[in-house]
């Protein structure tokens, strides 16, 4: 069985590497903090932010929801209090079709 890199996954992220991750600056994730409830990061003693992996996913659905369909803020609240179930799966799908889409990409480029 060949060896197989395990994925890593923090307990925290931090806002800096939070924002590379979405590529965004840490204003709009502060902002959004403020404006969705759904996002609820840690603070330490220091103040600093720690976002756990739930609230990541709950990021990646509202940078979709905003960023890529187009919703506004207010619409995109409405959407995730009466939907919340399906677009959590949905996100789900999302990320796994990201993940087989990179692994094909790699593949045809090693061809």
């Amino acid at each position: 069985m060949p060896y197989k890199e395990r994925d890593i996954n923090k307990m925290y992220y931090t806002m800096g590497e939070v924002t590379e991750m979405f590529n965004v600056n840490a204003s709009q994730i502060r902002f959004y903090e403020k404006e969705f409830d759904i996002l609820e990061p840690k603070k330490n003693k220091k103040g600093n932010r720690l976002f756990t992996p739930d609230d990541i996913e709950n990021l990646k659905i509202i940078f979709n929801l905003v960023d890529e369909k187009g919703f506004t803020l207010k619409g995109a609240k409405e959407y995730l209090k009466n939907n919340k179930g399906a677009v959590k799966e949905n996100q789900k799908i999302i990320d796994s079709l990201e993940k087989l889409k990179g692994f094909l990409m790699n593949l045809s480029q090693e061809l």
